[in-house]
């Protein structure tokens, strides 16, 4: 098929869907000409990158207008190179000598074998992490871990990933166009359908991005979203799910027409892309009046609940900690239960509460909570308040946190400051220090320098947390 435009545009149809797969090209290649002899410039570098061209080739003419040398460009199957793609010639027109249909085959075929050498037979998609911000690198590089770590929890790929300190951040792209192009290359070559952004994307950055990528692009908040999603089994953590959610769509819905896309002199048009959700903003709204209704009414559930174990006077002791830090392996541990426990962030989600006898026949509630995780948007901490509702109710606050993690003080900041916002920080409180079976001698007495208040626990050894429970047992 051949298309052919004019000075102001080349329309280009619906694409087979087969043509949209993350490691596939376009299946187009693009002539135009230079009415003078300029070689191919940086718009066309950016729409054979982010359209996914074949090639792109452009026709210089010469003084009388007849046509002169042609110049042609493909991109790379590794980045091994300097640029992600070749530029080929100057060549006089009719002595070109390229196969433009095999190179094409070869280079599709190369991306293929790059993608199959990371497919693990996860089926939940592979992603390219992205962090941009003015912090120093160290910074960025560890919240960057903790974001790799939230991937795999929602059962992605990682397929590589993207650092740049910039001391202001762009307010439309969030990245540079320079770095958004290395961006979509490298999603290209490693077979990524996913673009994964550590911050909290606004709105207008999220238009923006998804409309010069095929890929779909999630940020942080997102990806919390979608791990609670699998995670929640309860009711009432289903309802407040599907709420935080809601109100992150609502003023992100992006309308766009999928059948046809103009691609113009540079990087103004794409591909069509993914269908975006298109949702009534009046149904949405309503959906949510709706939720927090049935809350409310879970909420006064809970109430009675907890009111009933008050006239009863049974003591309640709660867990909190940063998420993966051990909570429910405890509570399992001290009641012999066996609620999920697992190596995940946000492994729990509902609140869980275990009966626990002390050795002076004193028995008191023992819950677990969802674990904290630092810069949780502030529509995802409303929506789980009925999770935190607990804590309030609780007599005393045991804090579980990871010895072994090599940001261990931050989390513990990051906890703390949690519970200052909801108005925790008069509740007795115990900072268990778990896992401390992984430490060596040195770095067992390093935290014990910065933390002389922690008790060392390991949860899977109940032989260790006779000191913990003899604590609490006094503070009853």
């Amino acid at each position: 098929m051949v298309l052919v435009g004019d000075h102001g545009g080349i329309l280009i149809p619906e694409l087979d869907r087969l043509r949209q797969g993350p490691g596939r090209l376009r299946g187009i290649r693009l002539l135009h000409t230079h009415l003078n002899s300029s070689p191919l410039n940086r718009e066309d570098i950016m729409d054979l990158v982010f359209l996914r061209l074949d090639s792109v080739c452009v026709l210089n003419l010469d003084r009388e207008g007849r046509p002169d040398k042609l110049q042609w460009a493909h991109l790379l199957p590794s980045n091994q190179q300097s640029e992600p793609y070749l530029i080929h010639g100057p060549t006089p027109w009719d002595r070109v000598d390229f196969d433009f249909s095999k190179s094409a085959d070869a280079l599709e075929k190369e991306l293929d074998r790059g993608g199959a050498l990371l497919e693990t037979g996860s089926g939940q998609g592979r992603g390219l992490l992205v962090n941009v911000g003015t912090a120093p690198r160290k910074e960025l590089e560890k919240s960057l871990e903790e974001l790799s770590d939230l991937a795999k929890t929602a059962g992605l790929e990682i397929a590589g990933s993207m650092i740049q300190r910039v001391p202001k951040v762009n307010p439309r792209f969030i990245l540079g166009k320079g770095k958004l192009s290395e961006l979509e290359v490298m999603a290209l070559q490693h077979s990524a359908s996913l673009i994964i952004f550590d911050q909290e994307l606004t709105p207008t950055q999220l238009r923006n991005i998804a409309s010069i990528t095929d890929r779909k692009v999630l940020d942080r908040t997102q990806l919390i979203l979608d791990i609670f999603a699998q995670h929640a089994t309860s009711k009432a953590g289903k309802l407040q799910v599907e709420m935080a959610q809601l109100k992150y769509t609502l003023p992100r819905l992006i309308k766009q027409d999928r059948a046809l896309s103009r691609l113009t002199g540079g990087i103004g048009g794409r591909g069509p892309g993914e269908t975006k959700l298109e949702l009534d903003r009046r149904k949405i709204r309503d959906r949510i009046k709706r939720i927090k209704d049935d809350l409310d009414s879970l909420r006064k559930h809970r109430q009675n609940t907890r009111s009933r174990r008050q006239q009863e006077g049974v003591p309640v002791i709660s867990l909190v900690g940063y998420t993966n830090a051990g909570k429910s392996t405890l509570l399992n541990t001290l009641t012999r239960s066996n609620i999920l426990a697992e190596d995940k962030l946000f492994a729990t989600l509902d609140p869980t509460s275990r009966r626990l006898r002390f050795p002076r026949d004193r028995e008191v509630i023992l819950t677990d909570t969802v674990g904290f995780i630092k810069d949780l948007p502030q529509d995802l901490r409303e929506a789980f308040m009925a999770t935190l509702e607990e804590l309030s109710q609780a007599d005393v606050l045991v804090h579980v946190a990871d010895a072994s993690h090599p940001e261990l003080e931050e989390q513990v900041r990051a906890v703390e400051k949690i519970l200052d916002a909801l108005d925790l920080e008069e509740k007795p409180l115990v900072l268990a220090l778990n896992k401390w079976d992984r430490l060596s001698p040195d770095q067992s007495e390093l935290v014990l320098n910065i933390f002389p208040e922690g008790i060392p626990i390991s949860a899977l050894d109940k032989s260790t947390l006779e000191p913990l429970v003899d604590i609490l047992e006094g503070l009853i």
